[in-house]
C-alpha cells in the first residue's frame, strides 16, 4: 500500500477530470490513501467536501506563498478552529517561494510564521512549500522551533542537502515527488540517497510534475508508482519494502488519520 502524501485533487476536478475515475485509477496501482492540499483559503471549502465525500482522503486547511497576499486577515484562531474536523490532518501548504515572487517576501514569511503557530498549537504537521528560498526557510524553521516544537514536512522536495538536513533535524520529514525521476534529479537524488527510511514520504504533488515514463500527461495519483520504485532504487530497497517505509512515516507524522 502507498499513501500519496501530497496532492491538488480540487484542481483536477476543475479541470475536469472525474475524480470517482482518479480514484480507482488510484486504487488499482494500491494507492489506498491521499491527502489533497489547500492553497488558499478561497478554496478551502472545495477541498474539505473532496475529503468528505472519499473515506481515504484526508485534507489540509492553509495558504500556499502565492496567495499569501490574499489571505493575510485570517487569524489563527480562525485556523485553529478548522482544523478541527476530523478529516482535516495538517496545515498549509505554506512557505516560501522566492522563484516566482509572486507575493511580497515579507508577506510570506509573516504568514508562514502564522502557519507555524497553528502547527504549534495544533501539533499538526506543517506542509512546507520552498523553493529558491533555503537560507530563510532554515532560519525561520529553526527560529520558530526554539519556540516550541511543531511536526512538519518539506513537500517536493527540490532543495538543498542544507535543508534536508537542517529539517530533519528537527523531526520534519522529506517528501519526494516525481522530479527524482528526472534526468536533471542528480543533485537531488545524491541527497535523497542519505537520507534515513524514517525520513521520507512520497507524493505526486498532482496535476503538477507527472515523473517519467508520464511526462507530458497530466498528474494523477496513480502515477506515484514510478516515484515510489525510483525512490526504492535511490535508498537501496524494493518497491515493496518503500511502500511499507513511506506508508508507515505517512501514517506516524499524520496521527489524525485513521488507517
Amino acid at each position: 500500500m502507498l499513501v500519496d502524501s501530497h496532492c491538488h485533487l480540487d484542481y483536477l476536478q476543475r479541470e475536469g477530470h472525474d475524480l470517482d475515475e482518479i480514484i480507482d485509477r488510484a486504487s488499482a496501482n494500491n494507492i489506498k490513501y491521499m491527502l489533497t492540499i489547500a492553497t488558499n483559503m478561497g478554496e478551502y471549502d472545495q477541498v474539505l467536501k473532496i475529503a468528505k465525500r472519499y473515506d481515504n482522503i484526508y485534507c489540509t486547511v492553509g495558504t500556499h506563498p502565492h496567495n499569501a497576499a490574499d489571505d493575510q486577515d485570517v487569524t489563527i484562531d480562525q485556523l485553529v478552529e478548522l482544523t478541527k474536523h476530523p478529516k482535516v490532518i495538517g496545515i498549509g501548504e505554506t512557505g516560501l517561494d522566492y522563484f516566482y515572487d509572486n507575493c511580497d517576501r515579507d508577506i510570506q514569511r509573516k504568514i508562514f510564521i502564522k502557519h507555524i503557530e497553528v502547527a504549534r498549537i495544533t501539533q499538526l504537521p506543517l506542509i512546507v512549500h520552498a523553493r529558491d528560498a533555503d537560507h530563510d526557510t532554515i532560519k525561520i524553521l529553526q527560529d520558530e522551533y526554539k519556540k516550541g516544537k511543531f511536526p512538519g514536512i518539506i513537500h517536493c522536495f527540490t532543495a538543498s542537502r542544507e535543508l534536508a538536513e537542517k529539517s530533519v533535524d528537527i523531526g520534519f520529514k522529506i517528501s519526494l515527488s516525481g522530479i527524482i525521476t528526472f534526468k536533471s534529479a542528480g543533485d537531488i537524488n545524491a541527497t535523497v540517497k542519505d537520507l534515513k527510511q524514517s525520513d521520507i514520504l512520497v507524493e505526486t504533488d498532482a496535476p503538477f510534475l507527472a515523473p517519467i515514463p508520464m511526462r507530458g500527461k497530466k498528474n494523477e495519483p496513480s502515477f506515484m508508482i514510478y516515484t515510489a520504485e525510483k525512490l526504492a532504487q535511490l535508498q537501496g530497497v524494493t518497491p515493496t519494502e518503500i511502500a511499507e517505509i513511506t506508508t508507515n512515516n505517512f501514517f506516524n507524522i499524520f496521527t489524525k488519520a485513521i488507517r
